[in-house]
């Protein structure tokens, strides 16, 4: 299923789009002709994406800076958007950040900032711009979910869970738009080195062999090839990542959570030194 043409007010709306998967899925897209919407929190970095983008492959590209964990500023992206003359055509909700500590002495606030960026704002824009592609009869969404939403994470309690609810809700979204012209997908990497790494400290990283991790480039050109041909999940990477991560979705907790607490050890402990 190919993504919709490009118009003159048509547009991909990509969040997170300030550095990592974001910035490849951006590029992506727009070597496919497709204007952007570029939004994140670094407004500096967003200009600087869109002249790259603006100047190699000669489409319209608009940065808009907004905090996506807050209401507020989601419905000023909207106003935003349409104050442009844009029509949201392409989704892709991509920005996010992970908490990897025990949940019982975990920042209450921040957990609630994790969830309603990984959960909250990704139902918010979906629901915003689904209708339209469902009315216009073309649209395609890209959520960024994980692997970890594959089984429960102690130490990284919430945003595994978060992720589980991308997964079953894009899942979900994928059967009720089949034969409308409209298409949804889960893109769910597994470790991928990129500035989450920085800014989420996930400590287990370091136990990760090196064939299961991916680049970012991968994840967003197999991503944005998934989203093409109309799929409904894809766990970006060679077959020893798909191998590694994949069937967790069908192991039961029992299985799934010793193994799971092994792999968090060093997350766990950061709950004992408090």
């Amino acid at each position: 299923m190919p993504l919709p043409p490009s118009r003159p007010d048509s547009t991909a709306l990509v969040t997170g789009a300030s550095s990592g998967i974001g910035t490849e899925l951006a590029r992506g897209l727009a070597a496919r002709g497709h204007g952007l919407t570029l939004v994140a929190r670094r407004a500096d970095r967003l200009e600087s994406l869109a002249g790259e983008l603006s100047s190699r492959h000669g489409v319209r590209v608009e940065p808009i800076a907004a905090e996506l964990s807050d209401a507020s500023d989601r419905d000023r992206l909207g106003r935003e958007v349409e104050s442009r003359g844009l029509t949201v055509e392409i989704l892709v909700n991509n920005a996010g950040f992970g908490i990897y500590e025990p949940f019982g002495h975990s920042d209450r606030r921040r957990e609630l900032e994790q969830v309603r960026l990984l959960v909250e704002a990704v139902v918010d824009l979906n629901a915003r711009y689904l209708p339209g592609m469902l009315e216009r009869r073309r649209g395609a969404i890209l959520n960024m979910a994980s692997s970890a939403a594959f089984q429960p994470l102690p130490g990284n309690a919430s945003y595994a869970a978060s992720k589980s609810f991308v997964v079953f809700h894009s899942e979900a979204l994928h059967e009720e738009v089949r034969g409308q012209g409209v298409t949804v997908t889960a893109v769910c990497p597994g470790p991928v080195k990129t500035e989450f790494l920085e800014t989420s400290q996930p400590l287990f990283a370091a136990r990760v062999p090196g064939p299961l991790w991916t680049d970012a480039e991968t994840v967003a050109k197999e991503g944005l090839e998934a989203l093409e041909d109309g799929r409904r999940t894809v766990v970006p990477g060679g077959f020893a990542i798909r191998a590694a991560f994949a069937p967790n979705r069908m192991a039961p907790p029992s299985l799934a959570l010793p193994v799971a607490r092994r792999l968090m050890s060093r997350e766990l402990a950061r709950g004992r030194r408090h």
